[in-house]
């Protein structure tokens, strides 16, 4: 590569030359998931077309998708009636899409589900400035459990399921199953890695993600959000 910065040994650029050709093939490889992702064959039809809550009224799974768009994706946001706060990490990934959420809803549907009772998700929402998330309750169906946001025992997981709409009915295409499959040792699942620019960002300095920092709800540091 002819691309030098300010200061750079031989040795620098000969490892950073070493280390391009990885990012190269990393995108390459990410290129090569999503299009076998893509051509997914036609999943399972939903067992029953779910009635959500939204403050005041309800909403069918169905009527989530926006007129014109073919896809929809619901995020399992782990704040359970039996959880004294939401998840961390999960609010962490939420606070970000906040702001994307303009910009994917232009294009495919996007909602966020919890299993607690729509006004403690909404006031939670109210605390965190959540104004472009669109967020139902879960509290009154199975769709958690049935689409693996829920253990046997009503704790919650982070699920990402991603659903389509089409002739024959409204099918489910993916879910984020990597969660569920052997992580290498050290490693979390990383099964959301790929919406969640928090980790992303780490993994670009020395420091890297490190093994004992997780996201919190507050920090005492307010000048660390600045």
């Amino acid at each position: 590569m002819a691309t030098n910065f300010p200061g750079e040994s031989s040795e620098y650029r000969a490892a950073r030359n070493k280390l391009l050709e990885a990012e190269s093939n990393l995108r390459r490889q990410l290129e090569a998931v999503a299009a076998l992702r893509r051509r997914l064959p036609a999943g399972g039809i939903i067992p029953q077309d779910y009635v959500f809550e939204e403050d005041a009224s309800t909403v069918r799974l169905s009527q989530l998708f926006k007129p014109g768009h073919q896809s929809l994706i619901v995020y399992n946001f782990m704040f359970g009636p039996a959880m004294a706060k939401p998840c961390p990490m999960c609010t962490s990934i939420l606070d970000a899409l906040n702001g994307e959420a303009p910009h994917i809803v232009d294009r495919i549907s996007f909602v966020v589900v919890a299993k607690s009772p729509m006004p403690r998700i909404r006031q939670f929402a109210r605390e965190r400035g959540w104004n472009n998330l669109r967020l139902l309750s879960s509290a009154s169906n199975s769709y958690n459990r049935d689409y693996h946001g829920e253990r046997e025992d009503r704790s919650q997981w982070p699920m990402l399921n991603v659903f389509t709409n089409g002739d024959d009915g409204i099918r489910h295409f993916y879910a984020t199953e990597l969660l569920f499959a052997p992580a290498e040792p050290g490693q979390d699942g990383r099964h959301v890695d790929l919406i969640w620019p928090l980790w992303n960002m780490f993994d670009l300095v020395p420091e890297g993600r490190g093994t004992t920092w997780y996201p919190k709800l507050g920090y005492d540091d307010l000048a660390s959000l600045r």
